[in-house]
């Protein structure tokens, strides 16, 4: 789908990782998406990464911009830009309690905790260990129990290793959170769930973003994949999916762009770059 040229006054440019920019667990991101980002910035349009992974792993992924951008990490539960707090979320201790009861009762499924401080796994679950560590380039501290945490979380996840999440799972575990008073549960991809804070999702996270630079949804450009992505979708007129979303997500999507790995989201912000020209 396509619009007509020279009709968008776009600010803010918000874009999914996994799925979206790259393919999913991989630090591969083509470099020329930099440059574009840089010469937008130049034009006077702030980019946002948005992801579930945590902060070290998405300021890695984009070092050599990383102070040039504002970083959605957590699913929208920690904003962070240049190594400042622009707004974050908490999950309660009472709701870690229960979320880690209903996940250790499924079989076959590992948790993982974001806190504020680093991410914490448990020492007997090596696999997941070293897919947060060589895939997404975690910094990560190990821990026997949960219980040895001291931190504020603000994201638990649910990994299944098969790509199975939502079905191992089952129905009865998301529909106790959908109606919880305080915590979502969200596909992340096929091998996660999340669970934060009600107010943590990246939809709330690109609103506190444009209430504090004064920029309209009309303004908005915003790119994802997977159904943790359509409430950031929701606040963006040029809201796009890309070719390879998942089929709830373009629906919501008011444009498709082409799929992650044939560069879609560097497509689309090329021809807005060229567009300012």
């Amino acid at each position: 789908m396509g619009m007509s040229q020279k009709t968008r006054n776009i600010k803010l440019i918000c874009s999914d990782i996994d799925g979206t920019l790259v393919p999913d667990g991989t630090s591969e991101i083509n470099k020329e998406v930099f440059d574009v980002i840089l010469a937008l910035k130049e034009k006077g349009i702030i980019f946002a990464a948005a992801s579930g992974r945590q902060y070290e792993s998405i300021r890695n992924l984009f070092e050599r911009i990383a102070n040039d951008i504002i970083i959605i990490s957590e699913n929208g539960n920690l904003v962070m830009c240049r190594g400042e707090v622009m707004a974050r979320t908490e999950i309660l201790k009472e709701d870690v309690q229960d979320i880690k009861k209903r996940i250790d009762a499924i079989e076959n499924c590992q948790l993982l905790l974001s806190g504020v401080k680093t991410t914490y796994i448990r020492r007997a679950d090596r696999e997941l260990y070293r897919l947060m560590k060589e895939g997404y380039h975690y910094d990560i501290t190990l821990v026997d129990d949960f219980d040895e945490v001291d931190d504020t979380i603000i994201k638990m996840s649910l990994f299944q290793k098969d790509g199975r999440a939502e079905e191992v799972a089952g129905e009865e575990f998301m529909d106790y959170w959908s109606v919880h008073p305080r915590i979502s549960a969200v596909c992340a991809g096929k091998e996660w769930i999340d669970l934060f804070d009600k107010d943590g999702n990246k939809g709330n996270a690109v609103e506190q973003i444009q209430k504090i630079m004064g920029i309209k949804v009309s303004e908005t450009m915003v790119f994802g994949d997977n159904l943790n992505d359509i409430e950031m979708l929701h606040r963006a007129e040029y809201s796009y999916a890309v070719g390879n979303a998942r089929e709830e997500v373009q629906r919501e999507a008011n444009y498709i762009a082409d799929t992650n790995v044939n560069d879609g989201v560097l497509k689309e912000l090329k021809k807005l770059l060229a567009e300012l020209d």
